[in-house]
């Protein structure tokens, strides 16, 4: 469950910023991210809004993710994965184990469901995930 005792805001931010200064620079997702974010600035502040929401529980993120994520042309395991491994990264260094956990646990599920409605959404089969 979200809690305001989980981490603070200014994880949060860092966590958000940190990752996505990460994925900007990878060779594998920094090109797919780039040939759709035109404007970071309220990327990340939406993303913020997000993961606050998630960890915190302070309701600010409204949207839904699903349409945006299942219009990308092209989507892979391996993209996921490298998602997956680079927030990883990102949540150990923030040297807070409860929002480590807490915050892998919820990219896991994110990831598998964005995967999921993808690939439902072109038909495909459905069976077995990204582990």
């Amino acid at each position: 469950m979200p809690s305001p005792d989980l981490c603070t805001e200014d994880e949060v931010q860092r966590l958000v910023h940190d990752f996505y200064a990460k994925v900007r620079q990878d060779p594998l997702l920094g090109p797919v991210f780039d040939a759709h974010i035109q404007d970071w600035t309220p990327h990340l502040a939406r993303m913020v809004d997000f993961w606050s929401s998630a960890l915190r529980g302070t309701a600010r993120f409204r949207g839904t993710p699903m349409p945006k994520h299942v219009a990308l042309p092209e989507l892979n395991p391996e993209l996921f994965r490298r998602w997956l491994s680079l927030f990883a990264a990102t949540t150990a260094a923030l040297g807070n184990p409860a929002l480590q956990q807490r915050a892998d646990e919820l990219a896991h599920r994110i990831a598998d469901s964005l995967w999921y409605g993808w690939r439902l959404s072109r038909g495909m089969s459905v069976a077995g995930g990204l582990a």
